[in-house]
């Protein structure tokens, strides 16, 4: 009769309540603890690593964990039971790999045999310089992009297409080699080859074993209207290419607005100075300004202030991935005459005896007196 099995929760000291994180970190602890590499020679710590790899593969199935809830190691040990699947072996990659550094401890591999990879080449940033008119209606820019391209001739392997290439003799043509970790058998990607496989036994004629040449890529890039500095476009899979089978990199496209002689952008919104007379600010005008819209009449009504301000509406910054706009505003400057003609002079002479004289300091107002006490 054999000894009977200890409850899955007493293994892992956990709580029958507890979450999956739980489960994990009491998971981890036990793993550290008992991992035979650890403990070499010692059966007990063998067997109780064995048994926490058990208790945490039952318990983290949430249908095998109802099952063992239910009717205990009689539900999880039937033949519907199961093993450790797939879903069990990724978990233990996740928490022994990380642990002890083994990268794929149970050799999970993709449908083609070999240790699945997930590489890709580098991405390619391209710094372009636009003016403020064409950010503000967008362009279709051609560009040529410095980039990698692999070799013609050797398809990117870097070996002459005429036998260049022979199987790795460390891993013979698997891309892993296996190692003995205790009672565990773990692959790891072959030193030899970097697990392609693969060794180069003469250059490729064309890109000398480099696997790629350099090129210059046209590229039409459309930039959309609104864009700012700093604005990055990308451009998903013309950036360096991979290894042989990777997937190539991408392309940013960063943008450089030039600064307009008019307008200044402030987010969406675009500001400008508006220059009028004295007369014009007393009397009332309406004038004419060229916008990226065009012409538009600002109507300036009399007894204006100087620093006064007008907004017209969805005349600024198209807005990117949206068909709103910001708006455009006015600000006015009326400007003093610094020097008069005798008959200018004369002019202000006879009005200044006809305008009220008030020269006396003007009283604070509710709000300044607030904000002085308070600052």
């Amino acid at each position: 009769m054999g000894v009977a099995k200890r409850d899955y929760y007493e293994v892992l000291s956990v709580s029958r309540d507890c979450d999956e994180q739980t489960l994990k970190v009491s998971y981890r602890k036990l793993a550290l603890q008992f991992h035979p590499d650890r403990n070499p020679g010692d059966r007990d710590a063998e067997e109780r690593f064995k048994e926490a790899a058990e208790a945490y593969a039952i318990l983290s199935d949430p249908q095998k964990r109802a099952s063992y809830d239910r009717f205990g190691h009689q539900g999880v040990n039937g033949p519907a039971a199961g093993g450790f699947d797939e879903a069990t072996f990724a978990d233990f990659n996740d928490i022994l790999g990380d642990l002890f550094g083994l990268g794929d401890l149970f050799g999970q591999r993709g449908s083609s045999g070999r240790r699945s990879r997930v590489t890709r080449g580098e991405d390619i940033r391209y710094d372009l310089e636009v003016s403020f008119e064409d950010s503000m209606k967008g362009l279709s820019a051609d560009l040529l992009i410095p980039r990698m391209e692999a070799c013609t001739k050797c398809q990117g392997s870097g070996a002459d297409p005429n036998g260049g290439l022979i199987s790795c003799t460390t891993c013979h043509g698997r891309g892993e080699v296996l190692y003995q970790q205790g009672f565990l058998s773990i692959r790891k990607t072959c030193p030899s080859c970097s697990g392609r496989g693969k060794l180069i036994r003469q250059v490729c004629p064309q890109c000398k074993a480099e696997g790629f040449n350099k090129i210059e890529k046209r590229l039409k890039v459309n930039i959309p209207a609104g864009v700012d500095n700093g604005t990055r476009l990308r451009l998903a899979g013309e950036g360096n290419p991979g290894p042989p089978g990777a997937q190539p990199g991408d392309l940013y496209v960063v943008l450089k607005v030039n600064e307009h002689h008019i307008f200044e952008r402030r987010e969406n919104d675009l500001h400008c100075t508006l220059p009028i007379n004295l007369a014009q600010a007393v009397l009332g005008a309406e004038i004419e300004i060229e916008t990226f819209d065009g012409t538009q009449q600002i109507l300036v009504p009399e007894g204006t202030q100087p620093g006064a301000q007008f907004r017209i509406r969805n005349l600024g910054v198209p807005i990117l991935n949206s068909r709103t706009r910001g708006d455009l505003f006015v600000h006015l400057d009326v400007q003093i005459p610094k020097k008069l003609t005798r008959e200018q002079r004369k002019l202000f002479e006879q009005l200044a005896t006809l305008l009220p004289v008030e020269n006396s300091p003007r009283e604070k107002s509710v709000f300044e007196k607030v904000r002085d006490f308070f600052g």
